[in-house]
């Protein structure tokens, strides 16, 4: 029985430790992968925060015209009260002090026998704001700022995209590159299999032995190379998502599916509009922030108007600790007693008007419109950089469209004369350095066409950007 337990717990063991090491890469999509950045990259962590941002300030915003309550309790004692300053007469009258030769209308520092010396006072106001210029622009302008923080979010967004794009799209067209090197590789030793077999019998120099073992070598280094580099392009592609760059993780594709073609252009320019660009978007969001800004450095000089209401209670002791004890023999109609707190309240209304602050008001106004002045300028220059990068991306994309339908053909035409020239050589019509010739042409066709290929998909992606479309609208 006491060895039940042990064998129990590493019976659950063993298949645990077995599914972990066992534990399949987890394969992605080109949308798994942008999707698991959208909710991951740190980037767009920190765009999400500032919309929070954003919504809690339009919050606090509104908060100034709610009603705004204090409350205040003070104790204070003066160790030393300050004289009270009056014509000796009335001091006399007052205080009981001796004029002792003073003339009646002269004035004396008499001891302050209107104040005790601790006091104590407990209040709550209630502040309400009625009218404010100010205000009422400050929450369009906390709108317009929560806009701003949104657009600049889309903007973001974009980023993301289009970097984990073109990472996935590296790792997807090396890993095609990679099993072409191999299937190279495999026809390189066959054709040094049957060069060694024409060597022994004697249709073959030991020179062709060689060549063909040099290209043999060469690819196989080439091709521990290009894993290696491979494994760094995976890295950045997790880099770019925020995924952990210890766990596994493979992409899952067809690069015959991936689309690369003229007609997208046409469907772009139907309906283009500078609109759709977040940059374009941002810069208006901008400028409707600082239009608010002109209004309210105009409201600044427009009157406000508040209402408040104070109620509270004081006392007055002659020692701190009597205003903690109640008296609670004074009847309600005593009009003075220590140790008692009484009761007092107030309300009305407050209207402030500026009337001079010196033309600050005015050059601040001015300022503000100068700077609206500057925004409006970068409307131009903006429109013209994106009919510019767009008239770019456009060239960019039909020169890639065009090389790659080029290094294709190119591509078949090797592969045909590779596969002719290897079949006259085992025939004993051609000559062995045709073949390496060929396969080298072929090595050679297949990378230019690859890197066409990677070329056309990087340019699709920026031709997206810029025609606004990289982010899907169901995440805007």
């Amino acid at each position: 029985m006491r060895l039940l337990v042990p064998l129990l717990l590493f019976g659950l063991a063993v298949p645990a430790i077995a599914q972990h090491q066992t534990a399949e890469p987890t394969r992605f999509t080109l949308d798994e992968c942008i999707q698991y950045a959208l909710e991951n990259a740190v980037s767009i962590k920190n765009a999400s925060i500032d919309e929070e941002i954003a919504d809690a300030r339009v919050k606090e915003t509104r908060g100034i015209g709610l009603p705004q309550i204090d409350g205040a309790v003070s104790l204070q004692h003066n160790h030393q009260l300050s004289p009270f300053f009056a014509r000796a007469e009335v001091a006399e009258q007052l205080g009981g002090v001796a004029l002792n030769g003073l003339d009646p209308s002269d004035v004396i520092a008499a001891p302050n026998f209107f104040q005790l010396p601790s006091s104590g006072n407990a209040s709550i106001s209630v502040n309400q704001l009625l009218f404010n210029g100010s205000y009422l622009v400050g929450l369009k302008a906390a709108n317009a700022y929560r806009e701003l923080s949104r657009r600049s979010s889309r903007q973001t967004r974009e980023e993301v995209i289009q970097q984990v794009s073109k990472a996935y799209y590296t790792v997807l067209i090396n890993n095609d590159r990679l099993t072409l090197l191999d299937n190279n590789i495999s026809r390189v030793d066959s054709l040094l299999k049957t060069t060694e077999a024409m060597y022994r019998n004697g249709f073959a120099e030991s020179i062709d032995v060689d060549r063909v073992r040099v290209a043999f070598n060469n690819l196989t280094t080439e091709r521990d190379k290009f894993h290696n580099l491979q494994e760094l392009s995976l890295q950045l592609l997790k880099f770019q998502m925020n995924y952990p760059m210890n766990a596994p993780l493979e992409v899952e594709g067809d690069i015959a599916s991936l689309e690369v073609d003229e007609r997208v252009l046409q469907e772009y320019a139907v309906s283009w509009d500078y609109t759709q660009r977040s940059d374009y978007q941002l810069l208006e969001a901008n400028r409707n922030l600082q239009q608010l800004d002109v209004r309210n450095k105009i409201a600044a000089g427009m009157p406000s108007l508040s209402a408040f209401a104070t109620a509270g209670y004081l006392t007055q002791s002659p020692n701190i600790g009597g205003l903690f004890v109640t008296n609670t023999n004074l009847e309600e109609t005593d009009m003075i007693g220590p140790d008692k707190w009484y009761d007092y309240s107030l309300f009305g209304v407050s209207l402030n008007v500026p009337i001079f602050s010196g033309l600050q008001r005015s050059y601040r106004l001015q300022q503000s419109k100068l700077n609206l002045m500057k925004i409006e300028n970068s409307f131009t220059t903006l429109r013209q950089a994106i009919d510019l990068e767009v008239k770019q991306a456009a060239t960019n994309y039909l020169n890639a469209i065009k090389t790659l339908e080029s290094q294709r053909e190119n591509t078949a035409l090797a592969e045909r004369v590779a596969r002719v020239t290897k079949i006259k050589f085992e025939q004993g019509v051609g000559s062995n350095l045709e073949v390496i010739d060929a396969e080298s042409a072929l090595k050679e066709a297949q990378t230019n066409y690859y890197s066409a290929l990677y070329d056309a998909l990087v340019a699709r992606v920026d031709l997206d950007k810029a025609y606004g479309k990289l982010v899907p609208a169901e995440t805007e």
